[in-house]
């Protein structure tokens, strides 16, 4: 197998990645840290080959199974919102994917467990971060819904698909400050949510409009 090449040539170049770099800032995202992740992660590892040139576009692209790698936006966004108060100590994700938000939230916390309800997509994730060296991410296959409450508490929580209403088990595994960002409602209408843990009181906040897929239970 071809090692790839982090560093890009063309559509993956270095270059293309700082013109994303200033399209995030131009939308909003002031978090210096997670400019700089978001620099150097290589997308283009993450999506076919035959997708690499549309890599450091800020666009969503599909990774099969009926799935997809988020838009960068989004993920600067959520990412921004999960470690606004600094680097966090533990953190969980729901729905690896091909587990490009995984490799961010790995450069921002000090431990990543994250849960994919995909097998293969699973499997191409840890090959994806074996390639890049990432030690600090534990993955299972299973159902998001579920969390990983023998993990937790944890500091924040992010999903990368949508579900309904945010399951009650993953609000029960935020840690006392810790922070949930969410994709929360149904295919055709769904808000971007923050809930966090002040003492013993669970606030939240909705953001603004989103688009995933939808959270399923089970494993496939």
């Amino acid at each position: 197998m071809t090692e790839p090449n982090f560093e890009g040539i063309g559509f993956t170049s270095r270059r293309t990645r700082d013109r994303l770099i200033g399209r995030l800032e131009a939308s909003g995202i002031r978090n210096p840290a997670v400019l700089e992740v978001m620099r150097q992660v290589p997308r283009h590892i993450f999506i076919d080959e035959a997708l690499a040139h549309r890599a450091y576009e800020d666009s969503s692209l599909p990774i099969g199974h009926g799935q997809t790698i988020s838009q960068p936006y989004i993920v600067a966004r959520m990412t921004e919102l999960l470690v606004a108060q600094g680097r966090l100590q533990r953190v969980l994700e729901v729905g690896s994917g091909c587990g490009y938000q995984t490799a961010v939230l790995s450069q921002l916390a000090d431990r990543v467990w994250t849960v994919e309800r995909i097998g293969p997509l699973l499997t191409r994730a840890r090959r994806h971060w074996s390639q890049l060296k990432l030690r600090n991410i534990t993955a299972r296959l299973g159902d998001g819904f579920e969390g990983w409450a023998d993990r937790g508490p944890f500091d924040g929580i992010l999903l990368a698909a949508a579900p309904r209403q945010v399951p009650p088990a993953l609000l029960e595994q935020l840690a006392p400050g810790g922070v949930l960002v969410a994709p929360v409602g149904d295919r055709d209408e769904q808000v971007l949510e923050r809930h966090w843990r002040d003492g013993s009181v669970l606030k939240s906040e909705v953001l603004e409009a989103v688009r995933f897929v939808p959270m399923l239970g089970g494993t496939a």
